[in-house]
């Protein structure tokens, strides 16, 4: 089976020795994920919600340069700074996936690699899965 890496192009993929997404047939690996935009910077630095919401889209992003979509996920985990926000992160994840309804976990973890991270998510799709991939 033909094994695709796919890089965010961030400078410390190298460094760490981790690639964005892994696929290897129809499944796909997306590693942990934050709200980093487009300029390299965290969006919404003090909004779990928005934080949330800016991560899913990264990883929507890299779904698609894989031939798939948020449809196909089939796991996700979500990894918080601060458990009382998790009803901000779970709205923003039912927004994505309401009706693809993959299996979940949401748990809190001590900190993240930058302090302005509240979230940071995985997911595992099978492209094709959802009927759009």
């Amino acid at each position: 089976m033909k094994r695709e890496l796919l890089s965010s192009g961030a400078p410390w993929e190298p460094i760490v020795g981790y690639s964005r997404a892994v696929s290897v047939g129809d499944a796909i690996w997306i590693a942990g994920t934050t709200a980093t935009g487009p300029d390299g910077h965290i969006v919404g630095e003090t909004d779990a919600y928005a934080q949330t919401v800016q991560a899913l889209k990264n990883i929507s992003a890299a779904l698609e340069r894989l031939g798939s979509s948020t449809a196909d996920v089939v796991r996700t985990r979500m990894f918080v700074t601060d458990i009382s926000q998790w009803e901000a992160v779970a709205r923003a994840h039912g927004e994505v996936f309401g009706t693809v309804r993959p299996a979940a976990t949401l748990v809190q973890v001590v900190a993240l690699v930058d302090p302005a991270m509240l979230v940071e998510i995985e997911v595992d799709a099978v492209r094709g899965s959802g009927g759009r991939g």
